[in-house]
């Protein structure tokens, strides 16, 4: 079903777009062709196909769940020492929920 530039004018005008005229054929072309790919796509058989949660037939490769520190006790030595306020190893905030 093609799209027509008075249909295009009338979802332009709904939308509140303004929209160049010399454009307009363009756009009902574009927009025409796109519902034509849905429509053969619904067409298509799918009776015989697999449903699928995943395309691939893998399992997630996951780390060991371990503490690291990538910069060291000198790094964080290094930051914590231009940090505002520092007690025992740990970075002091402000409270911000009363």
């Amino acid at each position: 079903m093609p799209i027509t530039a008075d249909q295009i004018r009338q979802v332009a005008q709904l939308a509140r777009l303004e929209l160049e005229s010399g454009r307009i054929e363009k756009y009902a072309h574009e927009l025409s062709s796109i519902l034509e790919l849905a429509d053969r796509l619904s067409r298509i058989d799918t009776t015989q196909a697999q449903a699928l949660a995943h395309p691939l037939d893998r399992v997630q490769a996951l780390r060991p769940d371990a503490v690291t520190d990538p910069v060291g006790e000198a790094g964080r030595a290094t930051f914590q020492s231009i940090a505002p306020a520092v007690r025992d190893g740990l970075y002091l905030v402000p409270k911000v929920i009363e």
